[in-house]
């Protein structure tokens, strides 16, 4: 599980500087409203992060799924990983009335990152890219799951 939880925070670590990178340009120069930039930029992340997944990560996992239903699902996992931030950011400014902007950027990018992370590693593992038993024995034995150049 190394190499894979590495090449899964690799490919994460992609998504993450997209989605930031592209929400940026669309706030800044751009000059779009802010749901509008966040939307589309949300949407490119999930985008890169499928495709890093499905290309590198879990490359063996996909031979004959379709790519429109894995993408499906890994785009509702990646929905229930942000509602997992915005609880965790809810709960601590409007429940515990933690308010000041350090509050926030603890509960919402820092303890909601992580558990929204755990969510999107075990969603993405299990229901996106899953792998029967013996095919997955199979490919860790060959060393193949979580190579970039297996």
């Amino acid at each position: 599980m190394g190499p894979e939880l590495v090449a899964f925070a690799a490919v994460g670590g992609c998504a993450y500087a997209a989605d930031l990178g592209l929400f940026v340009w669309l706030r800044g120069p751009m000059g779009w409203d802010p749901i509008t930039a966040k939307s589309l930029s949300f949407l490119a992340g999930c985008t890169v992060a499928y495709v890093g997944n499905a290309l590198g990560t879990y490359r063996h996992a996909s031979a004959g799924v379709s790519r429109l239903r894995q993408y499906g699902v890994f785009f509702a996992v990646n929905v229930a990983g942000a509602l997992v931030q915005l609880s965790c950011l809810a709960v601590s400014h409007y429940g515990l009335g933690l308010t000041s902007q350090r509050a926030d950027t603890v509960s919402g990018a820092g303890v909601g990152m992580v558990l929204a992370t755990v969510l999107r590693f075990w969603g993405t593992r299990t229901l996106v890219f899953r792998m029967s038993p013996v095919r997955r024995a199979r490919t860790v034995r060959e060393g193949r799951l979580g190579s970039w150049t297996g």
